[in-house]
C-alpha cells in the first residue's frame, strides 16, 4: 500500500481507504448498496487492514446510524490500528436541530457517532454539505472546540463549492481556528467536475481529495458497455437517481478505453478506473467499496502498478469534456492557457 499525506496536514492515510456505506444497509438507497452485517465486516476488515488499509469511512446518514455501529464493533479491539472517518451535517430526522452544522448539532452529532462507533475521538470528522443557514465563523468555532476537547483530530468538508470552502478557509485563518485538511468529493473517469475549480483550490490550499464513487455510481465495472444494457443485478436500477448522471455517450467512450487498457495491462477495468484516480493531482485517498470479499480484493488490486503516460493520455482524452464557462477559455485559448499552466501530478 502506498501511503500519503491529508493535504497539508500531518496525517498519513493510504492511497485507497474503505468506505463502509454497505454495513449495516437498511432503506432504498442503502440497503441496496449492500446490507454487510457485524461477522461479514470484520471479514472484510482481516483483507482491508492485511492489505495496509487503515482508514474507513462512514457518516450518521448511511443507514440512519447503522453503518457507524457495525464499523466500531468490527474495530473492537484494534482501535489503535485504524483511522475513523465520518461525517454529519445532512438531515437524520424531522426535528428543527436534526440537520445542518450548528454548534448544537455539531456537538450532538460527535457525542452520538462516538458513542456509536464505541471509540472516544475520530480522527477525521467532516460536514457532509454545506450549511447556508449557519454562519461559518459558528461551525469553525464549534469544530474548535470538538478539537480542543480531545474529540476530533483533524476536520474536513464533502460536497462543497470552490466559494463555500475558500470562504470557511479565509476565516479559519482570520480567526485562528483549525483549517480543513480533506474534501471528500465525487471524482471519476466519468465525473471530472472535481477538476475545474476544487482540484486547483485544493492544491493551493493544501486540502486534500477523498474520491467517493471512483467507478462512476457503479458504472464502471465493466458490466455496462455500448450496446449492453444495465445488467438485471445491477444496483444502478434502484440507484441511478441518487447520484450523479452521466451521459451514455461519455460513459461508453471511457468504457471502451479502459476495456482496451484493461487487455493491455492484464488488470480489470475497475483496477485501470481506481489507478487512473490515484495519480490525478490533490488526490490523498480513494475511497472503495465492497459488498463481498470478491469485490474488495478486486478493488485492492487497483494499487502497486502504475499505468503508461501514454495509457494515461488514452483515458484523459476519452473521458474529457469541455469545461463550463469560466474555464473552457483556460483550457482552449492560448493566452489565457499561459497564465494557468496545468497543475502538476
Amino acid at each position: 500500500m502506498e501511503y500519503r499525506r491529508l493535504g497539508a496536514s500531518g496525517l498519513t492515510v493510504p492511497a485507497l481507504s474503505l468506505g463502509t456505506g454497505t454495513f449495516g444497509g437498511r432503506g432504498p438507497l442503502f440497503g441496496a448498496w449492500g446490507t454487510t452485517d457485524e461477522t461479514e465486516a470484520r471479514r472484510l476488515l482481516d483483507i482491508a487492514i492485511d492489505a495496509g488499509v487503515t482508514l474507513f469511512d462512514t457518516a450518521d446518514v448511511y443507514s440512519d446510524g447503522a453503518s457507524e455501529e457495525v464499523l466500531g464493533r468490527a474495530i473492537k479491539g484494534r482501535r489503535d490500528q485504524v483511522l475513523i472517518s465520518t461525517k454529519a451535517g445532512l438531515p437524520t430526522g424531522d426535528g428543527p436541530n436534526d440537520a445542518g452544522t450548528s454548534r448544537a448539532r455539531l456537538t450532538t452529532a460527535v457525542d452520538a457517532a462516538l458513542r456509536r462507533l464505541g471509540t472516544d475521538h475520530l480522527d477525521l470528522f467532516q460536514l457532509h454539505a454545506f450549511d447556508a443557514a449557519t454562519p461559518v465563523e459558528e461551525v469553525l468555532g464549534a469544530l474548535d472546540e470538538l478539537v480542543r476537547a480531545g474529540k476530533v483530530r483533524y476536520t474536513g468538508v464533502s460536497n462543497f463549492s470552490g466559494w463555500q470552502l475558500m470562504k470557511s478557509l479565509a476565516a479559519a485563518d482570520r480567526d485562528a481556528r483549525p483549517r480543513y485538511v480533506a474534501h471528500q468529493v465525487y471524482y471519476s473517469l466519468v465525473g471530472r467536475d472535481y477538476e475545474w475549480e476544487l482540484m486547483p483550490l485544493g492544491q493551493d490550499q493544501g486540502v486534500g481529495a477523498l474520491a467517493w464513487s471512483p467507478l462512476g455510481w457503479g458504472r464502471l465495472t465493466g458490466r455496462i458497455r455500448r450496446g449492453t444494457p444495465v445488467p438485471p443485478g445491477s444496483r444502478l436500477h434502484d440507484t441511478a437517481d441518487y447520484g450523479p448522471p452521466v451521459e451514455d455517450e461519455l460513459l461508453y467512450d471511457v468504457v471502451d478505453a479502459l476495456d482496451a487498457i484493461a487487455a493491455e495491462t492484464g488488470r480489470t477495468v475497475p483496477q485501470v478506473a481506481i489507478n487512473w484516480l490515484l495519480r490525478r493531482p490533490t488526490v490523498s485517498s480513494v475511497i472503495i467499496g465492497a459488498r463481498n470479499e470478491e469485490q474488495l480484493r478486486q478493488n485492492l488490486g487497483a494499487v502497486g502498478w502504475e499505468l503508461t503516460a501514454e495509457q494515461v493520455a488514452r483515458l484523459d482524452a476519452a473521458s474529457a469534456r469541455t469545461a463550463p464557462y469560466p474555464y473552457f477559455p483556460y483550457r482552449r485559448q492560448e493566452a489565457f492557457a499561459r497564465l494557468n499552466p496545468p497543475l502538476a501530478g
